[in-house]
């Protein structure tokens, strides 16, 4: 899965990369999410192989505090770059004349440099807030990788004030896009009822149909996490949702993206 995930997303990209006539705003995106998706699946998933091949199921302290800061980062900025892609179908089909003047390159490549820089000062900030906490001796992280939610459970500190910061942090950092993208949606689903074509209104749920798919599978999965950690002590559940967010779904987008007519 990780082959896949790393050859698919890689083929999507140089396939954008050779063909001048897809250099647009949305296949910017994609070649964006494409190059996040390997970097999301290389944080954890390398370690994870190594594990299993040593059958020595442990990591340092250091390589666990960078796989939270890297996760963190490319979880976010995954969510980052869906709400815009949300917001590019929006402007594509509700306002298609003004597309190529609204979303112009400076606005996507600005839209994502500063979602990076917003993502890795949330990281940084998590990571310290771990660094302030003492553990005791003897750990046992119950998932397959380093997950913020675990790692806290796992203090022998009052962690009362950090599950509070990290539950806003992904209201925040996650339903803020969210947000955006059911907004984006809704706009986009009224415009497509008005479109008299029945093949225009095909195309448009081709479009629309891809991105939702993604978008429900990540979130879902990602959210679950959170929520499950939260309310549910459960780490076998848990460890297999956090699988699907952080394998499945980087190797899915390469397939489900391959057909999008964007």
């Amino acid at each position: 899965m990780y082959l896949v995930t790393i050859l698919g997303n890689l083929l999507i990209i140089l396939a954008i990369y050779s063909d001048s006539h897809i250099h647009t705003p949305m296949y910017f995106f994609l070649c964006s999410l494409s190059l996040n998706d390997i970097c999301f699946s290389t944080s954890t998933i390398p370690k994870m192989l190594l594990n299993i091949q040593t059958q020595e199921q442990s990591i340092t302290y250091t390589g666990c505090l960078s796989q939270v800061c890297f996760v963190i980062i490319f979880a976010v900025l995954e969510n980052f770059l869906l709400a815009v892609m949300a917001y590019g179908c929006y402007v594509a089909i509700c306002h298609p004349l003004s597309y190529t003047t609204i979303m112009n390159l400076c606005l996507c490549v600005l839209l994502v440099l500063t979602s990076l820089s917003i993502n890795t000062v949330d990281a940084l900030f998590d990571t310290l807030m771990i660094l302030r906490l003492s553990f005791c001796t003897d750990l046992e992280i119950p998932t397959l990788f380093c997950e913020i939610p675990q790692i806290i459970k796992l203090a022998c500190t009052d962690i009362l004030i950090d599950n509070i910061l990290i539950y806003v942090e992904t209201c925040i950092f996650g339903g803020l896009p969210l947000s955006g993208i059911i907004f984006s949606y809704i706009h986009i689903l009224s415009s497509i009822l008005s479109i008299p074509s029945s093949e225009g209104n095909h195309k448009a749920f081709s479009t629309c149909g891809f991105h939702l798919s993604v978008v429900s599978f990540f979130c879902g999965t990602a959210f679950g996490v959170y929520i499950r950690a939260a309310v549910i002590d459960s780490p076998g559940k848990t460890a297999v949702v956090s699988v699907m967010y952080i394998v499945i779904s980087p190797m899915l987008n390469c397939f489900i993206y391959r057909g999008t007519g964007t």
